[in-house]
């Protein structure tokens, strides 16, 4: 089944944007977790999160996307960057458990240099010390389109990534088409060959969901 959402501001909490979601026909939607240039994020609400759990079931909600702030780079040459990325991702999956069995989109992030294996082994390294057995939530790797020092620029990065990982039923991928476009992946002649591409590489069952973008 084809679920269709569109990313929506969360400010007036998880209940509105639930209903909101509803009043446009969608099943799902996309969210930022906070300002998405970092910052520090509003407290859960708990009755909002409980009356949007009620809502999202009563609909029949596909799983909804939180989306991490772009200021993460969980591969930067610098540690208190690197830090501040892994403060954000533990705190965001922390409060994602109150809205469960969702996703949480991020950008690998950018390697400044260090070489396209350092960043890929230093996304390891923070994914495997913030992903836990217990969390309900599944931690989306968003294709990027190779700008700059980009990591994940490729299906064989994103994939390399995952191979590294742990726990790699808390892993899942989110197919951006601008970005994949902008990277080299020919969606517009040969979009059956790329999905080809990257179920071989990755394998289709772990794609999530999708950001169907202009470039």
């Amino acid at each position: 089944m084809l679920h269709i959402g569109c990313h929506l501001s969360i400010s007036k909490g998880f209940a509105h944007i639930g209903k909101e979601a509803l009043s446009i026909k969608a099943d799902t939607f996309q969210f930022f977790t906070r300002n998405p240039q970092g910052g520090k994020a509003k407290e859960i609400d708990l009755a909002d999160a409980a009356r949007f759990r009620a809502l999202a079931s009563e609909n029949h909600f596909a799983p909804v996307v939180a989306h991490a702030p772009y200021t993460l780079n969980p591969c930067s040459d610098n540690p208190q960057t690197r830090e501040f990325a892994e403060m954000v991702f533990a705190d965001d999956l922390r409060r994602m458990e109150y809205i469960p069995h969702n996703y949480y989109n991020f950008h690998p992030g950018s390697h400044v240099g260090q070489g396209a294996a350092a960043g890929i082994a230093m996304i390891i390294d923070l994914l495997n010390r913030i992903l836990m057995p217990e969390q309900n939530t599944i931690v989306l790797l968003e294709t990027m389109s190779g700008k700059g020092s980009e990591v994940g620029r490729s299906f064989e990065e994103l994939a390399e990534i995952r191979a590294g990982v742990k726990l790699k039923d808390k892993l899942g991928v989110c197919l951006d088409t601008c970005h994949v476009f902008a990277a080299g992946y020919d969606i517009v002649n040969n979009l059956d060959g790329v999905m080809s591409e990257f179920d071989k590489i990755i394998g289709l069952q772990h794609l999530k969901a999708v950001h169907l973008n202009d470039s």
